[in-house]
């Protein structure tokens, strides 16, 4: 594959997009999955394929973006991104299934992931998935993905709804639990890092799009607080942890959960000696705020070494260019456009953002891609 020259009229250096999304062009009818994807009989303007369940309610319909790599990199260059960092799409988690059905589809869809980053080495990096309701076989898939496929680490939820063997159900874990430990533990020693994406939302009133709107940060914030009020962070230092969307709601919150800290400390120090403020820099984020402001403060809480490019790519939430469907307002985007644009930033920190951060979070160099 060939690149053609970079499109974006401002870029800086190298990008490195750490928040983009991918999904296998087909899949087979597995036991336990209830999703499918098929292709389209005829194109629906820029959609091909469609995802529906198997009781025929439609889930969406998508692009060829959305698992073509070829499509992908050639966006990628009109937007001036060098680098694509890949992980699942969140609704293929399965975490409620099974582990005798949830372990074959996570390896199906690691090795997909893996195959797309072996055809395109030097512009993508994959993070695959994980069975999480069965931790131990967590543990063997993360090293089967950074050992034999590949991988740079993996993508979990914000949460893990896990298949409950004693109901058929499923029952709530946070990243705090004690069942999911031995995972991060697992991730410190391999150096894979773990990129933290919301989902699961359904706790939200479904109206106005909110669970994507005010669920999706509300969780963001909930995985945040979980791993460092239960002292994960703090018993595994070089674990390296990125939460999505900016750090959702947290980044706006932190000073209540510092005050809880002090102020209740019977409820929320329990388990970490370290607070909230001291943690902060412990961590990483994307930057998909839509917000310099937002972002100025999230420089000045955590630091740009803290921050990556972040798009969400390709979904319209994202930083993506769109068309507003009932004014027609024509909705310019692109992967790193605020960033590149602002002049609120100098070029020092501009670069460590769009590119510096996601090196170091994926414990690689610049010689290791093409880039241009």
């Amino acid at each position: 594959y060939q690149r053609r020259v970079r499109g974006s009229p401002k870029s800086v250096g190298m990008k490195i997009d750490m928040h983009t999304h991918i999904l296998p062009d087909a899949w087979p009818d597995m036991e336990g999955i209830e999703l499918l994807i098929k292709e389209l009989p005829e194109p629906e303007g820029e959609f091909t394929h469609e995802m529906r369940w198997k009781n025929g309610d439609l889930f969406r319909k998508v692009a060829p973006n959305c698992f073509c790599c070829k499509t992908r990199l050639e966006q990628c260059d009109a937007h001036g991104v060098d680098v694509q960092v890949l992980s699942t799409v969140p609704v293929l988690f399965n975490y409620h299934l099974d582990p005798k059905h949830a372990i074959p589809w996570t390896q199906f869809i690691n090795d997909d992931l893996s195959q797309k980053v072996g055809q395109n080495p030097r512009r993508i990096v994959g993070l695959g998935t994980l069975p999480l309701q069965d931790p131990a076989a967590a543990v063997v898939e993360l090293r089967r993905c950074v050992e034999e496929l590949g991988l740079a680490g993996v993508e979990i939820g914000s949460h893990v709804n896990a298949w409950d063997p004693d109901t058929g159900g499923t029952v709530d874990w946070m990243l705090s639990d004690p069942k999911l430990f031995p995972v991060f533990e697992a991730a410190a020693e391999l150096g894979a890092c773990i990129f933290v994406h919301p989902w699961d939302m359904g706790w939200c009133d479904s109206k106005y799009w909110l669970p994507w709107l005010v669920g999706m940060p509300a969780e963001t914030s909930l995985a945040i607080c979980s791993v460092m009020c239960g002292g994960v962070l703090e018993r595994l230092p070089e674990l390296k942890v990125m939460f999505a969307h900016g750090g959702g709601g947290f980044p706006g919150t932190i000073q209540r959960v510092e005050w809880g800290y002090k102020t209740r400390p019977d409820l929320v120090a329990k388990d970490s000696t370290l607070s909230p403020v001291e943690q902060v820099r412990r961590i990483y984020v994307d930057s998909l705020t839509h917000d310099v402001k937002m972002l100025k403060h999230m420089i000045q809480l955590m630091g740009p070494n803290r921050i990556a490019l972040g798009s969400d790519f390709p979904f319209p939430l994202g930083e993506m260019p769109s068309v507003a469907p009932t004014t027609g307002e024509v909705l310019t985007a692109y992967p790193g456009k605020m960033i590149e644009e602002t002049d609120e930033l100098d070029k020092d920190t501009k670069e460590q953002i769009l590119y510096r951060t996601a090196l170091d979070f994926l414990g690689r160099s610049q010689e290791d891609f093409d880039w241009n």
